[in-house]
């Protein structure tokens, strides 16, 4: 009995045990991190990052407390400094985290003392801190290299002058990079022209990557109507953040308001790319946006979202308001959501790697963050309202996605596959990684391999150059093969033709009864001869009511087998809803327009009867089965570059077979051109007005059926 007391007692702690270290870990990351899927919805993964530590000015060992910091750095030996804005200081503390002095007053050139005010954006480049003294509008340079315990006055820039800037505008210097040439980027939150590019000296350069200033179509037709009343200006949004990468090229950030706002939602709710309202940037010396956005949605941080109060259930609504931005290893960057207190990080092809963080007081959750910057594989992100800086240490899974990436820079693609299953084995949703294997493998040459893992994601893009380079291995294989296919289907093609030549012109001058495969055969000469076709089709019966249903069957079923056996790249076998759907759509709009059209000629002197209707438009539907279907093959042997051509041919076949309509309408009823236009627009419209009325009595009907149905079910009731 006791030996069972203490094994049941030694069951009770270790399931304590057990609880509390779950609790620790739940406590150790309070949020959910997660990426996106191929169709914008979030996907939960496993943590890539967790928070390891809040430091305040106490556990920073300051002398004073941080007052509404706005901006973060770390440079080469893993020192921090920290803009702390109100005090009027920039704070700077060792690689751990220990305060060892502050930047405020100090001397300049003229040998006056003089002092920071409020200042915001820092960078650290060749031994020196660029400090954007906001307030005092300029850009103060400190040597920090020289001594461990003190920064000393290098040089001040001065704002460009008001010719360059506009006499309408102040420099307010916000933020500040600077590349391995020496040039200097300034963000200033009142420059509506763009990045401002100083030289090295801090002579004025260029503006770069100025925005796209938005004016609604109201306003412009005011301008054109009124152009001497309407005098509204509508500026471009200023950037609000930047910083470098490794190769000197600006990256930076844009909180759109307004319509520009509203047109960022609709942007990434749709699931499109739109680089006019991109919030992130990736420019060049000239002010080109070279920003690789390859991935299933825009980087721009949330991109499922509310666009209305009522519909937020209590969340933000609205895109994010990426406050700033952070370059971190093996091609990784982040930007920071002021909105929601989250980050979110990309990989250097635009691709989601994974999003965390939200607002609340536990360790790990922001309040008002306002920068971001990385220490080696650590994030740390100011807090301005909590006046803090939040370490994020990254986990096991987060170190896996960081080697798959460095040995595919690295061009280590046997390794970086391994790397990619391995993330694919503790987060199975997480799209990228197929595409990541898909890649290597790509790289390997195994493509036919990579291609189904780029079908797993959804992949087209890839999978169509995978398809490409597989389709040139296996005609390169098959070379002589294939050339005998194609010389043996033009001959098959060109004996086809001649054939149904020969049917249809002995048909010109038989007489008695026609046979069904001579009526069908009928249908490639009024294609190819509408006037005339048209005309014996009526006058010289060479078609037939059963000719006509053999034409709409074999449309129909060329429109079913487009659905089921185009390709992968083009939508084959992936259709959401019904298959037939199609079938049923083309049905409908057949017999609505056969009954619309006879209604109208009926009361508009029209030659034709229903009959006579219902076959010419029957004969004119020949060429949609006659180019879907040699199109629908096609598509199995066919990239992404090749889809125009499809379109081409797809498009060019309802284009054909409308103008059939009119012209075979035209000739049934014997109207006149203009006659014609007029009956088909009304019979367009009379398709419209049945298919209500339609509607309109089968609701009645269903009303009526669920009205009958209460009242049994009811009478049922009281019998019982």
């Amino acid at each position: 009995m006791k030996k069972l007391s203490k094994i049941l007692c030694l069951i009770f702690s270790v399931v304590l045990l057990l609880g509390m270290a779950l609790e620790v870990s739940a406590a150790a990351a309070p949020y959910q991190t997660y990426t996106y899927d191929i169709d914008g919805m979030p996907v939960y993964s496993p943590h890539a990052y967790t928070p390891s530590t809040a430091y305040t000015s106490y556990e920073m060992n300051m002398p004073h407390e941080l007052n509404a910091p706005k901006d973060i750095f770390v440079d080469d030996r893993n020192w921090t400094y920290i803009s702390n804005t109100k005090n009027n200081t920039v704070e700077v503390l060792n690689e751990k985290m220990i305060y060892q002095y502050s930047i405020g007053d100090f001397v300049n050139k003229q040998g006056v003392q003089d002092s920071l005010y409020e200042p915001n954006g820092l960078f650290v480049f060749d031994g020196k801190l660029y400090v954007c003294d906001t307030l005092n509008a300029r850009i103060v340079i400190f040597d920090i290299a020289s001594s461990n315990t003190e920064a000393s006055f290098v040089d001040i820039i001065e704002a460009p002058d008001a010719s360059i800037m506009g006499s309408d505008t102040v420099f307010r210097p916000v933020a500040v990079g600077v590349n391995k040439s020496g040039t200097i980027y300034i963000v200033s939150q009142t420059t509506y022209s763009g990045i401002i590019a100083l030289n090295a000296d801090g002579s004025f350069q260029a503006f770069i990557g100025a925005q796209k200033a938005t004016v609604s179509m109201a306003v412009r037709i005011r301008r054109m109507i009124f152009p001497n009343i309407v005098t509204d200006s509508y500026l471009s949004t200023p950037y609000k953040n930047l910083t470098m990468d490794d190769e000197g090229v600006v990256w930076a950030t844009i909180v759109f308001d307004g319509d520009d706002s509203d047109n960022l939602a609709n942007s990434l709710l749709s699931g499109s790319i739109n680089e006019t309202y991109a919030p992130v940037k990736r420019l060049n010396a000239k002010g080109d946006d070279i920003l690789v956005r390859s991935g299933f949605t825009m980087p721009a941080g949330e991109v499922n979202f509310a666009t209305t109060a009522a519909a937020s259930m209590g969340k933000h609504t609205g895109p994010s308001e990426l406050v700033d931005i952070a370059m971190g290893p093996n091609g990784m960057w982040s930007v920071l959501d002021s909105k929601r207190g989250k980050i979110y990080t990309y990989d250097s092809e635009g691709n989601m790697l994974f999003a965390f963080g939200d607002q609340g007081a536990q360790l790990g959750n922001l309040s008002a963050p306002t920068a971001i910057t990385y220490c080696g594989s650590d994030i740390y992100v100011l807090d301005s309202v909590l006046n803090s800086v939040t370490v994020f240490k990254r986990t096991d899974y987060g170190d896996v996605i960081d080697l798959a990436l460095e040995h595919n820079n690295n061009r280590e693609y046997s390794v970086g596959y391994e790397d990619w299953k391995e993330i694919l084995k503790r987060n199975v949703n997480f799209d990228a990684a197929y595409v990541g294997i898909g890649k290597n493998l790509y790289r390997q040459g195994k493509y036919e391999e990579a291609m189904d893992y780029y079908k797993s994601a959804h992949e087209t893009t890839n999978y169509s150059i995978a398809f490409k380079a597989w389709r040139k291995e296996a005609t390169e294989k098959y070379i002589i093969v294939v050339l005998i296919v194609i010389v043996v289907l033009v001959v098959l093609i060109s004996k086809l033709f001649g054939y149904i030549g020969k049917k249809n012109k002995a048909g010109i001058t038989k007489v008695g009864k026609r046979t069904l495969w001579e009526e069908f055969l009928y249908g490639f000469y009024v294609m190819m001869h509408p006037f005339d076709g048209f005309w014996d089709l009526k006058h010289e019966k060479r078609g037939s009511v059963r000719g006509a249903i053999c034409i709409v069957v074999l449309t129909a079923a060329s429109l079913l087998y487009q659905q089921v056996g185009s390709a992968y790249l083009f939508g084959g076998g992936s259709a959401k809803g019904n298959t037939f759907g199609i079938v049923i759509a083309f049905v409908v709009v057949f017999a609505l327009w056969c009954i619309a059209n006879w209604c109208l000629t009926t009361l508009f002197d029209g030659e034709g009867t229903l009959k006579d209707i219902f076959i010419a438009t029957a004969y004119a539907l020949m060429p949609i089965p006659l180019l879907t279907i040699p199109a629908t093959i096609a598509t199995n042997f066919a990239s992404l570059t090749e889809a125009e051509m499809i379109t081409l041919i797809l498009g060019l076949s309802y284009v054909w077979t409308g103008m059939l309509i009119f012209f075979g309408s035209m000739t049934t009823h014997g109207y006149s051109m203009g006659r014609n236009i007029l009956i088909t627009i009304f019979t367009l419209v009379g398709m419209i007005f049945i298919l209500f009325v339609a509607v309109l009595f089968w609701n009645l009907i269903t009303r009526m059926v669920s009205f009958m149905t209460d009242i049994v079910t009811e009478l049922s009731y009281r019998a019982q």
